[in-house]
C-alpha cells in the first residue's frame, strides 16, 4: 500500500497570500485558505501619485500563519501529520532592508510606520531615476553586467530600489545591513534564521533581478556599484556568491514555527522563487511554450534546454537564468507591467460617479448605495466584455496604448504612459474597453515577436491565472492577435500548486521537479483557437499599435527632456 504524503504550497500575491495542502501523489488539493493583507487593503504606506507601493512584513507573517493553520484544520490531524515540506513563492522584485539579524526594519519599533523600512512591492516605481542611472553607468564597463537581464535594468528591481531607499532615508540607510527579496526572506523566517548571513538566495531572484550570474562568478564587483554611488559600497560583500534552485532545501521548519503552525520540525522548507516562475511549473510548462501568468500584470515564462540555447541572448526581457524555473533549463522571463490593472483602472473610472456621488444622494440610504455600488462593480467587466464581443470588426476603430503602468518588456521603460487615439463623439465605454483589451493583447504579441526575432521559437501559449480562467473574450482575442492557440490550465491556483510541486521535490518524494509536475499536474480544460479572418484584421491594427507606440514614446521622451 502506497503511503500518502502531503505538501504545502504558499503563494504570496499582490493583494493576498494563499496556502494549499496538496496530495503529493495525485496533485489533489486537500484544503486552501486565503488571507487578504489588512494594512495593504487600507492603502496604508502607499502613494499611487508617487508610484509608491509598500507592504508591511506583518501582513506577510500574519497571513503565513493564519492560512497554513486554517488549511491544517480543514485537512484534519491525520493529514497534518503527513506534511513533508513547505515551499513558497512571492511577487518580485519585492525587497526589504534587514538588520544583521535578518529582521526587516519595519518589525523594529522605531521603523514600524516607516514605508522605507517595509517591503518595496514589485510595482513600486519610485526608483525610475536610479534605474536610468544604472543603465547609463553599465555602459562604462568592459563587461556587460546587464546582458542576462535583457540589457536594460528596471525600476521594479533589486538594486534600483535599494539605491532609492538609501538616498531617500538616512535612518534606514544607517540601520540597513543588507537587502533581501521577499521570496528569500520567508524561508529564512520559517527555518528560524537569526543572522542575515544565513539567508540563502534563490537563483530565481538573484539572476533575474539582482544581476547575479554564473558568468560573473556571482554578483558584479563592488566597484561597479560603489562607482555608481558610494552609498552602495560594500553591499555585494553581504551577498553570497552561491545561489540555489527551488528544488533545493533552505532547511527544516524551526521549533518556533512548528509550534505556531502545529507541524513537525521534520518538515523541509524549500528555497523560494517568484510567483510566475513557480506558477509556470504548476501550469505544466513545456520547452518553448510561453506560459502567461495573467493577473494584475503578466509574467511570461519560457524554458529551453541549456545546450540548445547556448549563447543566444534575448534583448529587452527580464532575464534568462539557468535553473530559475526548472533546474537544467534556461528560464526566460518577460511580461507586462499592467494587464488586469488596465481593466481595473477603466472600471474605476466608470465607477467614479457611483462611488463619489451616490453616497451623497438624498434619494437612497447609505446601505442601499453601498449594495448598488458593489453589485455594479462586480458586473461591469463581464458586461463590457459581452457587449465588446458583439462589436463589428473595424480597422479604423479606437486604438489604445497599454502602458498605464509603464512598460516592462520588451525594453523596460517605466516612464511611459498609456494613450487613446481615434476617439470621436461616437466613442463609448464599450468601444474604449475593447481597445484596451486589444492593446494588452498587442503588448503580449510584442513579447512573442521579440523572442522569435532573436532566435528563440515560441511553439504555443499556456494561459494561467485569474484573467485566463475568467475571461473567454480576452483569451479569444489573445489567440486571434497572436494567431496561435492558447491552452488554459485547469488549476485556478497554479502558483500555489507549483510551490507544492517544488515542496514535493524538496522533500525527496520526486527526484526532479519535472517528475512532480507530471504526477501532480491537473491538465488543461480549455483551448482557444485563432480565427483566420480576425487574425488578419488584427495584424493590420497591430502595425498601427507599433507605429502609434513609437510616436507616444518619442513624445514622452521629448517632454521629459523639456521638463
Amino acid at each position: 500500500m502506497i503511503t500518502e504524503n502531503f505538501v504545502i504550497g504558499v503563494d504570496y500575491g499582490t493583494d493576498s497570500v494563499r496556502s494549499v495542502i496538496v496530495n503529493a501523489q495525485t496533485g489533489q488539493e486537500v484544503s486552501a485558505s486565503v488571507f487578504y493583507y489588512p494594512r495593504w487593503k487600507e492603502n496604508r504606506y502607499c502613494n499611487p501619485a508617487k508610484n509608491q507601493f509598500r507592504q508591511h512584513p506583518l501582513d506577510y507573517i500574519e497571513g503565513l500563519e493564519q492560512t497554513i493553520k486554517k488549511c491544517l484544520v480543514q485537512a484534519g490531524e491525520e493529514i497534518a501529520a503527513k506534511v513533508k515540506a513547505i515551499s513558497i513563492d512571492t511577487t518580485g522584485s519585492t525587497p526589504v532592508a534587514v538588520d544583521k539579524n535578518g529582521t526587516p526594519l519595519a518589525l523594529l519599533p522605531e521603523f514600524a510606520e516607516n514605508p522605507n523600512a517595509m517591503f518595496v512591492l514589485w510595482k513600486d516605481h519610485t526608483s525610475v531615476k536610479e534605474a536610468a542611472e544604472i543603465n547609463e553607468h553599465a555602459k562604462k564597463f568592459g563587461i556587460n553586467y546587464l546582458q542576462f537581464v535583457g540589457g536594460i535594468y528596471s525600476s521594479e528591481w533589486f538594486w534600483a530600489k535599494l539605491l532609492h531607499v538609501l538616498r531617500e532615508d538616512g535612518e534606514v540607510r544607517e540601520a540597513c545591513h543588507t537587502w533581501v527579496e521577499h521570496c528569500d526572506w520567508i524561508p529564512f523566517l520559517l527555518t528560524g534564521g537569526n543572522e542575515a548571513s544565513q539567508i540563502k538566495r534563490g537563483v530565481c531572484s538573484a539572476g533575474h533581478k539582482s544581476l547575479w550570474s554564473e558568468e560573473f562568478h556571482g554578483f558584479p564587483p563592488d566597484d561597479f556599484f560603489a562607482s555608481l554611488d558610494p552609498l552602495l559600497a560594500g553591499f555585494t560583500s553581504k551577498l553570497p556568491s552561491e545561489t540555489y534552485t527551488s528544488a533545493q532545501p533552505a532547511g527544516m521548519l524551526s521549533r518556533e514555527w512548528a509550534d505556531r503552525l502545529g507541524l513537525s520540525t521534520d518538515v523541509a522548507i524549500g528555497i523560494g522563487a517568484f510567483d510566475a516562475h513557480m506558477g509556470a511549473v504548476g501550469g505544466q510548462i513545456e520547452p518553448y511554450f510561453l506560459s502567461k501568468v495573467m493577473g494584475t500584470s503578466t509574467c511570461d515564462m519560457l524554458v529551453a534546454p541549456a545546450d540548445e540555447v547556448k549563447g543566444t541572448l534575448v534583448n529587452g526581457i527580464c532575464g534568462q537564468v539557468n535553473g530559475s524555473i526548472i533546474p537544467g533549463m534556461i528560464g526566460m522571463e518577460a511580461g507586462q507591467s499592467a494587464f488586469g490593472d488596465v481593466y481595473a483602472w477603466f472600471k474605476n473610472v466608470l465607477l467614479w460617479p457611483l462611488k463619489y456621488m451616490l453616497a451623497q444622494a438624498d434619494i437612497v440610504d447609505s446601505e442601499t448605495a453601498a449594495r448598488i455600488i458593489s453589485d455594479i462593480e462586480g458586473r461591469i467587466i463581464p458586461e463590457l466584455s459581452r457587449l465588446a464581443e458583439q462589436l463589428p470588426q473595424e480597422e479604423d476603430a479606437e486604438l489604445a496604448i497599454d502602458w498605464l503602468n509603464g512598460r516592462r518588456t520588451p525594453d523596460a521603460n517605466q516612464m511611459l504612459k498609456g494613450a487613446f487615439l481615434g476617439l470621436d463623439l461616437g466613442s463609448d465605454a464599450v468601444k474604449m474597453f475593447r481597445s484596451l483589451v486589444e492593446a494588452t493583447c498587442f503588448g503580449a504579441k510584442k513579447i512573442v515577436d521579440r523572442f522569435i526575432e532573436q532566435g528563440i521559437p515560441v511553439k504555443g501559449l499556456i494561459g494561467l491565472g485569474g484573467v485566463a480562467k475568467k475571461s473567454p473574450f480576452i483569451m479569444q482575442m489573445m489567440a486571434d492577435v497572436m494567431n496561435m492557440p492558447i491552452r488554459i490550465h485547469r488549476s485556478e491556483q497554479t502558483c500555489a500548486i507549483g510551490a507544492a510541486m517544488f515542496a514535493a521535490t524538496v522533500a525527496g518524494l520526486y527526484p526532479r521537479v519535472e517528475d512532480a509536475m507530471a504526477a501532480m499536474g491537473q491538465g488543461f480544460d480549455a483551448e482557444y483557437l485563432p480565427d483566420a479572418e480576425r487574425a488578419a484584421l488584427y495584424a493590420k491594427r497591430y502595425q498601427r499599435y507599433i507605429e502609434t507606440g513609437s510616436l507616444v514614446e518619442e513624445l514622452l521622451v521629448k517632454w521629459g527632456q523639456e521638463g
